[in-house]
Order: C-alpha cells, then structure tokens, then sequence
C-alpha cells in the first residue's frame, strides 16, 4: 500500500498536519487512539468515513515519519511564512 495516496498534507486543512484525504481526521488522531486501546473495530464504527485501508496508511505514514518533528505537530510558527512556501518545505523536507 502506498500512504500517499491516502494521506495528505495542505496548510489550509488542519494548518498543515497530515489528514486522511478527504477528511479533517489528523493521522495523529487516528494514530493516537490504538495505543489509548482503541480497536480497529471501534475505529471504523465511530468514524464510518475512512477505512481499514485508511488506518494502515496512517500508521505507515508514522512509522515512515517521526511525527514529533513535524512542524505541523509542534508550536511552530506557520503565520511566519506563506502557504506555498510551507507546502513546498513540507514536501521537499517529506518526499
């Protein structure tokens, strides 16, 4: 599976954290609530939007990432540079 074509990063959604594509549901999130001890079952019950498929990309995209560093994670200052300029940091920092 590729998590690219699931998982997606634009400063207007989320100010920039990546999100399953179509949705406002940050891979942080997501990520965050197996280890709260969440099921994967529950997962997809209470958001019926994204799927098994969406999961495994979120947690690909954060074992392939640190997410702890991603700007988008921190209290980086985004009001400090335009939109293009952070998504072309994003991209060239991630690819």
């Amino acid at each position: 599976m590729n998590w690219k074509e699931r998982i997606i990063v634009d400063p207007k959604i989320l100010v920039g954290k990546p999100v399953i594509k179509g949705t406002r549901l940050a891979v942080e999130f997501i990520v965050e609530l197996p280890a709260q001890g969440w099921a994967e079952s529950e997962i997809l019950r209470n958001y019926p939007g994204i799927t098994h498929e969406d999961i495994a990309a979120c947690l690909m995209y954060a074992s392939k990432k640190n997410l702890k560093d991603h700007p988008a994670f921190g209290s980086w200052e985004k009001e400090n540079i335009n939109s293009t300029e952070f998504q072309t940091n994003i991209r060239s920092e991630w690819e």
